[in-house]
């Protein structure tokens, strides 16, 4: 049987670089008897694959049948182990579990004093560098060892292991707390998008309020106060309020530049941080701003210091990319965005088995728009139907929803008349499905479902009328989510006005900066 890239051993080992690959092959060959070993012959072949064959490989005559699971169960374990050795994953996290290994092993070996010393070693890192639940796992052998380790300093060190215990149990239940409101609100916003009426605005600020525990900020360590500000960034995205967005992503960003080691502990809080904070100045239309913390961002990602492991390049690569594309939307700058598409459709390909079809299908709806603005109509159409076509994508249904009503204006602005009543129909049928049909959906799909009995000369009329219709939602708390997808007001006023959307957008970008 022929399975495909997705076998787990056979896309771990295409991960390996070749130094990780080197070392494997040195820590498999420190025993001479592991030289021809099935599991190390089954590396080789499927290091030279280039994809995963279960047929080929039986033929290969390196292992049987019956035995091809274990030794694949085995390979991938001693893959594991040697990249737990490489110096480039270790990190704090890994030296704090890795003394309190040693300390066990010195424990049940009888040598007391030993253990706890380097225990005491390891607590202290762990503090330091906000590791609270490994601290406290650390306490609670301390104080199994002083339980058996009998000391004069006995009641004193009881006491202030008893106290240590408490409040770092304290720091860990209110970090779960957070975490798990900050989760579940993360959640909603990548299954449904923005809140769509006052009923889920209700369900969620209800949430948030049964769900926060009380807090002095004061007492906060770095951990809590990460978490705190992102359940309230959360919150504040649901909500649409975009400035509450800015200043919760701004104290989470700046609690990182505030405590610098935490970036290399943390750098994928640190990119999301930065990522949630572009988004906010996007959505508030301050391209000075935007570029300044771009820029920043750019600039600490390129230093050498930066951590560089396959997830935090591919974050890096999401993050910088999205937002080089969103800096041509603020300012309606479309074409000198158009530029980036190619490239970044040929950088997307090594990053292919890294990126979830969430985040594809993200791209795809920037390029759609990107070329929408620019009056490529037929390429927006093009990179939509990736969207629209993928039957398998559940998330961010809001995304899937205004992908087809932008299909709906780029079809007619493309001439294609001959789709429209299809489109029309089948789009009508999944806002409903979706029960995502509101007033700015349902005016556009009547609007366009009506072109075909307006005379050519009436034509404008019915755009003005149209447009006076949904400026009327533009400051709506629910129906203004339709505008942050697709800026149909300005497309409305480029038709009127005869002038392309691009220089809509640009006079009015440039009127709110100078006001």
């Amino acid at each position: 049987m022929t399975k495909d890239q997705k076998d787990n051993l056979f896309s771990l080992v295409k991960s390996l670089t070749k130094s990780e690959k080197r070392q494997f092959k040195l820590y498999v060959g420190r025993l001479g008897v592991n030289s021809d070993s099935k599991f190390l012959n089954l590396f080789n072949l499927l290091d030279k694959a280039k994809t995963y064959n279960e047929v080929f490989i039986l033929k290969s005559g390196i292992v049987k049948k019956q035995q091809l699971a274990n030794v694949k169960a085995h390979l991938y374990k001693q893959i594991l182990i040697s990249l737990k050795l490489n110096p480039s994953h270790q990190n704090v996290r890994s030296q704090i579990r890795e003394q309190l290994d040693f300390a066990s092993i010195l424990y049940h070996k009888g040598l007391y004093k030993q253990s706890l010393k380097i225990l005491d070693k390891a607590k202290e890192l762990a503090i330091i560098n906000e590791e609270k639940n490994s601290a406290f796992e650390i306490v609670e052998l301390e104080k199994l060892i002083e339980s058996q380790y009998i000391t004069r300093s006995i009641n004193t060190r009881a006491d202030e292991l008893a106290v240590q215990a408490k409040e770092l149990s304290s720091l860990n239940l209110i970090a779960s707390k957070l975490s798990n409101l900050s989760l579940q609100l993360y959640s909603t916003i990548l299954k449904t998008g923005y809140i769509r009426n006052e009923e889920e605005a209700n369900m969620v600020i209800n949430y948030f309020n049964k769900s926060l525990p009380k807090v002095k900020i004061e007492k906060l360590g770095f951990r809590e106060k990460l978490w705190l500000y992102k359940a309230n960034l959360w919150q504040s995205f649901l909500l649409q309020d975009f400035l509450n967005c800015y200043k919760y992503a701004s104290k989470w960003v700046d609690l990182f530049y505030q405590n610098p080691n935490m970036i290399n502990l943390n750098p994928v809080f640190f990119l999301k941080g930065n990522n949630y904070l572009l988004e906010a100045l996007f959505f508030i239309g301050n391209k000075s701003k935007f570029l300044e913390k771009f820029s920043e961002l750019e600039a600490t990602v390129q230093k050498s210091t930066f951590p560089t492991d396959e997830n935090v390049a591919t974050l890096v690569f999401l993050y910088t990319n999205f937002h080089s594309i969103n800096q041509h939307f603020i300012d309606g700058s479309f074409e000198d965005g158009l530029h980036l598409i190619p490239k970044i459709e040929n950088d997307l390909i090594p990053f292919n088995d890294r990126i979830d079809p969430h985040h594809k299908m993200v791209f795809y709806y920037k390029f759609a728009s990107l070329q929408f603005g620019a009056g490529n109509n037929k390429a927006c159409i093009k990179y939509l139907d990736k969207i629209i076509s993928n039957k398998t994508l559940s998330m961010r249904e809001d995304l899937l929803c205004f992908s087809r009503v932008l299909n709906l204006v780029a079809h007619y602005e493309a001439g294609l008349d001959y789709h429209l009543e299809t489109l029309l129909r089948s789009t009508y049928k999944f806002l409903i499905k979706m029960n995502d049909l509101h007033e700015v959906q349902k005016e556009m799909i009547k609007f366009i479902r009506g072109l075909q009995d307006i005379y050519p000369h009436d034509l404008k009329n019915a755009f003005k009328e149209l447009h006076k219709t949904l400026k009327t939602f533009e400051d709506h708390p629910y129906e203004r989510r339709a505008f942050l997808y697709l800026d149909i007001i300005s497309w409305l006023e480029s038709k009127i006005e005869n002038k392309p959307v691009s220089e809509i957008i640009q006079i009015k970008y440039l009127a709110k900066k100078s006001s």
